[in-house]
C-alpha cells in the first residue's frame, strides 16, 4: 500500500473517529453494489476527473492501479472527460494521471 499523504494521516490522527466514519461508509458503498473493484476505481477516478481534483486524481489513479488497471485503462478513462470537460480539462487530468503512471 502506498504512503498516505500527510495531511490524511494527520487529519486520521486528530480526528480517528471521524476518520473511521469516512472508512465505514467508503467501505459500505464499495459492498453495495455488483461494480467490481477496478470498475469501481475507474468510475471514482472519473468523478475525481470531473470535479477537477488534482490530488484526487492522483489517489484514484493510484488505487486503480492496485486494483489492477493497467495504464492504458486509466488513459483511456481519463480521454472520456474530452467531450464531457472539454480538451483542456481532459489534458489537465491526462497530465495528473501521468504524474503517478510515469512515477519512478
Amino acid at each position: 500500500m502506498p504512503k498516505l499523504p500527510n495531511r490524511y494521516t494527520q487529519f486520521l490522527e486528530r480526528y480517528p473517529s471521524i476518520g473511521g466514519a469516512y472508512h465505514d461508509l467508503g467501505e459500505a458503498v464499495k459492498s453495495s453494489g455488483p461494480l467490481d473493484p477496478k470498475v469501481q476505481a475507474l468510475v471514482k477516478l472519473g468523478i475525481a476527473i470531473g470535479a477537477r481534483m488534482e490530488g484526487a486524481v492522483h489517489s484514484h489513479v493510484r488505487k486503480a492501479k492496485e486494483a489492477g488497471a493497467t495504464a492504458d485503462e486509466i488513459r483511456h478513462a481519463v480521454l472520456q472527460a474530452t467531450t464531457t470537460l472539454g480538451f483542456p480539462g481532459m489534458m489537465a487530468a491526462l497530465s495528473w494521471a501521468n504524474d503517478v503512471l510515469e512515477e519512478g
